[in-house]
C-alpha cells in the first residue's frame, strides 16, 4: 500500500509558483469554501460569487510568483478576493453615485438579547439585505477592517461617503435586528 506523501501548504505554494497543477488544484480546494464566502459579501447571488471566486483565483495564481511569505497566505488570498470581487462588481453592475449625508437625530437602540440570540447565518442574510453600496462599505469596513480613507481610494468615494454609508448600513442592521426580534417573540405565547 502506497501512502499519500504530506506536504506543507508552503511546500503547495512553491510547487504551483512552479506550475505544477496538481498543485494548483490542491491550493484551490483547499481555499475554495473559504474564499466563497468572502466573495458572497459582495455578490448578489450565489452564481455572481461564483464568478467573482473564479476571477480571483486567476489573480492568486497569476500574482502568487510575487507572494513574499510575509503574513498570512490566506489574509493574502482574501485580499485579493476582495479587491477582485469589487472590480467584478464595478464591471458589471452600474455603481450608484454616493451622495454625502449628514444623519440627524437618535440612532434606535437595540435589545441586547436579540444580538445576542442572532445566528452568524441571519446577520449574513440581514447583510445581504443592504443596498450594495451600503453592503460594500460595511463589508470593508466591519468585516475585512479597512479604514475610510483605504474604502474611499478602493471603491471610488469620498471618505465623508463612506462614513455615511456606515452609518445608514448600521441602521438599516439595527431595524432588521429589531424586526427579527419582535418575530422571534411574537409566536413565544
Amino acid at each position: 500500500m502506497l501512502l499519500e506523501p504530506t506536504f506543507t501548504i508552503d511546500d503547495v505554494i512553491q510547487r504551483c509558483q512552479t506550475g505544477d497543477r496538481k498543485a494548483c488544484e490542491v491550493l484551490y480546494k483547499q481555499y475554495a469554501s473559504k474564499m466563497l464566502a468572502v466573495c458572497m459579501r459582495y455578490a448578489v447571488d450565489r452564481m455572481e460569487a461564483e464568478d467573482m471566486l473564479q476571477n480571483g483565483f486567476i489573480k492568486v495564481f497569476k500574482n502568487l510568483v510575487n507572494y513574499r511569505g510575509e503574513g498570512s497566505f490566506e489574509g493574502w488570498i482574501r485580499r485579493i478576493m476582495v479587491h477582485s470581487s469589487i472590480e467584478y462588481y464595478r464591471k458589471h453592475h452600474k455603481m450608484m453615485q454616493v451622495v454625502d449625508i449628514i444623519e440627524h437625530g437618535h440612532e434606535q437602540s437595540v435589545n441586547p438579547v436579540a444580538v445576542a440570540n442572532l445566528d452568524v447565518k441571519d446577520l449574513m442574510g440581514m447583510i445581504q439585505q443592504l443596498a450594495p453600496g451600503y453592503r460594500m462599505v460595511f463589508n470593508l469596513y466591519a468585516i475585512e477592517g479597512y479604514t475610510h480613507k483605504e474604502i474611499a481610494e478602493i471603491v471610488g468615494i469620498t471618505e465623508g461617503a463612506s462614513k455615511s454609508q456606515l452609518s445608514r448600513a448600521r441602521a438599516i442592521l439595527k431595524e432588521l435586528i429589531a424586526k427579527s426580534d419582535g418575530k422571534r417573540y411574537e409566536y413565544a405565547g
